[in-house]
């Protein structure tokens, strides 16, 4: 049983909210040299929960509205988790327990921001369960209207890492918000990715992924542009300084971007060869974000 809630939240993809808390107090660390550990560790229990939550009622209201079911190409980064289908958790158990995990991440929200300067936290958290909330429920349904992409990005980006920021440092800044952006369009890109092979059933159930919108020749394009584009912020923001100087460590990951580019360029239009690439965007995700972490540390302890 405990295998099946693993699949279901889909624990394998905390990353994407893991990376942002990390590189966020990190930018924290450079400007005050202080880390609150046990803060740190609430705010990555808090961003995991409402992480794991919207992955549950995602499940839950792609069911309902067909769009799983009518997905005939599942893989272990598209289609959802598949234990509804499975039978394995119900689709009322998915509901609930993603409404209990919300409930359990804006309890450490609300302590956090009690223990911090003004309602900056509760102000960014709400935000953040309303994003996931509505990402698939109706009325808004974001994910089904072309907003899905922008509102991940923006979601697991600058709201996370601006709040973990907070959390540590308790003051804003304009840092934490420019230094995200390299994880933003990688996380992304991640979601981006893994909507090819959901293309067809996306279609069926109506949902109008920037994929379906642009056809998979044209969207793959621009897969490889915005991976292009996370290097140019990157540079950009060493030039400008709201990135550290050892954040040029993540040239490093070039390699492996080549290599998904060239996976993806020759099988967009296939979902088996096409897994590569998808894993190489979540993995390019993750050492990007390691390593703008890892500069931030360098930096003060070899620069400053």
């Amino acid at each position: 049983m405990i295998k099946q809630w693993i699949r279901a939240i889909r624990a394998p993809f905390f990353t994407a909210t893991i990376i942002p808390v990390l590189l966020g107090m990190a930018i924290a660390w450079a400007h005050t040299g202080q880390i609150f550990w046990m803060k740190l560790l609430l705010t990555l229990l808090g961003v995991v929960f409402v992480h794991a939550g919207t992955n549950l009622l995602n499940d839950y209201y792609d069911h309902k509205s067909k769009n799983d079911e009518l997905n005939l190409y599942p893989t272990p980064f598209s289609g959802g988790s598949r234990v509804i289908q499975e039978g394995l958790i119900s689709a009322e158990n998915m509901f609930r327990s993603g409404l209990l995990l919300f409930g359990l991440g804006g309890a450490i929200g609300i302590y956090l921001n009690s223990i911090s300067k003004g309602n900056v936290i509760l102000i960014l958290g709400l935000v953040g369960l309303l994003l996931g909330f509505f990402y698939s429920a109706r009325p808004i349904r974001i994910g089904y209207r072309g907003f899905g992409e922008l509102v991940v990005g923006f979601g697991f980006g600058p709201l996370v890492v601006g709040g973990s920021y907070y959390v540590q440092a308790q003051r804003l800044s304009i840092e934490p918000f420019l230094a995200s952006i390299p994880i933003t369009i990688l996380i992304l890109l991640v979601l981006y990715i893994n909507e090819f092979p959901d293309y067809e059933a996306d279609i069926l159930a109506n949902k109008r992924t920037w994929i379906v919108k642009l056809g998979k020749e044209r969207a793959i394009k621009i897969y490889h542009i915005l991976l292009f584009l996370v290097y140019f912020t990157i540079a950009s923001g060493i030039i400008f300084r709201f990135l550290p100087f050892f954040g040029i460590l993540a040239f490093i990951s070039l390699p492996l971007t080549l290599r998904a580019i060239a996976i993806s360029w020759k099988n967009y239009d296939k979902i088996e060869e096409l897994l590569p690439a998808n894993a190489i965007t979540i993995r390019l995700h993750s050492i990007i974000g390691l390593l703008l972490t890892a500069g931030y540390f360098l930096d003060k302890l070899l620069l400053r």
